[in-house]
This record gives structure tokens, C-alpha cells and sequence, in this order.
């Protein structure tokens, strides 16, 4: 079963979708979107971790995602 999840702060928006992970258990893509008069920005990227239950994958991907974007506003990182 694929599982997905989407959260939203402000303009800044996270969506999660999970897929089986070739070694066994689940991993999440995660997709991070912010929209702007001066044009959209997004970015996906594959979780960095390997969880035994999807709930869990889901869940860890948000924190990802929500942390990238906390990351990008405070311009600790520049993509």
C-alpha cells in the first residue's frame, strides 16, 4: 500500500508519497513547493532513511520536509 501525506505553512507547502525500498520497508519521496510572485520553487527529493513501518516513513518525511523549509527560510541553505 502507498501511503501519502501533505502539510502546508504559509506559501511554503510539503507532500510525502511512499514507495517499497529495494532492500525492504518503505522510504518516502518528498516534495517541497513554495509559491511567490516572483515565480514557484520546488524540489523533491528521495528520504535519506529506510523505515520497517510506512506509517513511520510518512510521518519522518514530513519532519524532512518541514525542516528543509525551515532551513530555506532562515537561509541557512541556498538552492
Amino acid at each position: 500500500m502507498t501511503i501519502s501525506a501533505n502539510a502546508q505553512q504559509g506559501t511554503w507547502s510539503v507532500s510525502v508519497q511512499t514507495e517499497e525500498a529495494q532492500e525492504g520497508g518503505y522510504q518516502a519521496t518528498i516534495h517541497v513547493k513554495h509559491e511567490s510572485p516572483d515565480g514557484d520553487f520546488e524540489r523533491s527529493f528521495l528520504q535519506s532513511e529506510v523505515f520497517a513501518v510506512e506509517r513511520e516513513a510518512v510521518l519522518e518525511g514530513l519532519r524532512e520536509g518541514m525542516t528543509w523549509i525551515a532551513l530555506k527560510t532562515t537561509r541557512t541553505i541556498g538552492v
